[in-house]
């Protein structure tokens, strides 16, 4: 290893399903540099984002608590960040450490610098949107900055090209779709997502007028990942022209998944169905991080910070600190194995909703009504039902009292050990919400 420490490239995703990258197995060739870099690192291929939506993600990825100790659930928080927990930039910052954050502001705490870039997009009539050339533009000039003060570094990417809008610009837009959306000779597929209220001014605003196949939203998504990877690849060059790639550790994961079409979440994130719980997670350091591994651990976004500080040598940083993930880094050799096999999960945005996924089950119970309409106790079976298709709550009252049991002894013992309260439970969301326009939704992401 390095006597300095390695510079931290972190491309952290907004809404990246990772069954619909390439590298996952997904038949679309979405993310060919990004699969270059998984066959030459290490993959993990049961990666999940347990604390739906952004806010919670995020800030459990950067300070490797759970949201019972970091107390945020929502999308909209409650207060700030609390001060009790240091952040990956705080804990890296005696080692010498820059640190930039790029696409969140200083509310997400401990960055030596935040930086912004227009990674939204507007109406149908303004396509396309180059999120991810927005965010070259901004990146490559900070790259070259801290190159030269010849000090580690931690470079932090919030790509928002998964999130909708949904705009790659050609060719990209025509990657994957060559028909007329709007065709009268396509089956209207787009029927329910119009009679959608809460979400349909803010849907059909992106969308071309009189769209009838929902195919083509779901292209477009592609098509963005597919963008957006050559934009990620025109960073990972630069680290070589500038001869650092040797020493520099490649990160690539995502705050949550992508509900598209499913469970008539449209083309959102909220939820707890598994395409809005999964998220990609590969390292990439060459000659460092083992080569061409697909590990099957079960890891969670409290494991972030605790793996990237033993990967980098750097534990001694958070001595006396504590954790609620733990390191993956034995999971990169011990590929079998895992830390964990079930775990609680949330949701707090459209719906306010948790729950215990098993291997084999998923429970989650509503905390209050949702304007979906959906039963308020839902249990799955991921072996025989993937897509979770037939709620088998009604059918199976023991075992959803048994989950709820292993459900509710983990939060009491959480409340014990960080004498805090759950924060789900102080939330209310109620049934009159509404995304609005796309400033409306902007303004919903900023902090």
């Amino acid at each position: 290893m390095p006597k300095r420490p390695p510079n931290l490239l972190i491309f952290a995703i907004d809404s990246i399903r990772r069954d619909h990258m390439s590298c996952y197995g997904y038949p679309r060739l979405t993310t060919p540099h990004m699969d270059r870099l998984a066959a030459r690192g290490t993959l993990f291929e049961n990666a999940f984002s347990a604390y739906i939506p952004t806010t919670p993600a995020y800030v459990t990825m950067l300070t490797g608590r759970d949201i019972v100790a970091n107390q945020q659930v929502a999308l909209t928080p409650l207060g700030p960040m609390e001060d009790d927990q240091p952040t990956l930039p705080e804990l890296l910052k005696p080692a010498g450490y820059r640190s930039v954050m790029v696409g969140h502001g200083e509310w997400y705490r401990g960055f030596d610098k935040y930086l912004q870039y227009e990674g939204w997009g507007g109406p149908w009539a303004e396509r396309p949107s180059r999120k991810a050339e927005n965010l070259n533009a901004v990146v490559l000039p900070e790259l070259e900055r801290l190159h030269k003060m010849n000090k580690p570094w931690l470079l932090y990417l919030r790509h928002m090209d998964p999130h909708s809008p949904y705009y790659p610009p050609p060719p990209y837009d025509s990657l994957f779709y060559s028909k007329d959306p709007c065709s009268r000779k396509l089956p209207n597929t787009m029927n329910a997502v119009r009679a959608f209220k809460p979400f349909a001014d803010y849907l059909l605003s992106w969308l071309p007028p009189g769209i009838r196949d929902a195919d083509f939203v779901i292209a477009q998504y592609d098509g963005a990942l597919a963008y957006m990877d050559a934009c990620i690849q025109r960073l990972v060059t630069r680290t070589g022209e500038l001869g650092i790639a040797d020493n520099t550790l490649i990160v690539i994961t995502g705050d949550h998944g992508e509900t598209l079409y499913d469970h008539e979440c449209w083309f959102d994130h909220h939820g707890l169905y598994e395409p809005t719980l999964v998220v990609p997670l590969i390292f990439y350091w060459p000659g460092v991080i083992e080569a061409g591994v697909r590990s099957k651990a079960v890891t969670l976004q409290e494991d972030f910070v605790p793996t990237l500080l033993d990967i980098t040598g750097q534990k001694r940083l958070a001595r006396g600190v504590r954790f609620d993930g733990v390191s993956l880094k034995r999971y990169v050799k011990d590929t079998s194995g895992s830390p964990r096999s079930e775990f609680y999960i949330t949701e707090c945005t459209w719906m306010r909703k948790h729950g215990w996924r098993t291997p084999i089950w998923k429970f989650w119970e509503s905390l209050e009504p949702d304007f979906h309409g959906k039963p308020p106790v839902e249990l799955y079976n991921l072996v025989e039902d993937p897509r979770e298709l037939r709620n088998l709550a009604d059918q199976e009252p023991e075992l959803v009292a048994a989950l709820r049991s292993r459900m509710n002894a983990w939060i009491r013992k959480r409340c014990r050990a960080t004498g805090k309260r759950n924060p789900i439970e102080l939330h209310e969301i109620g049934l009159d919400r509404r995304i609005g326009s796309i400033e409306t939704a902007q303004k919903l992401q900023k902090r």
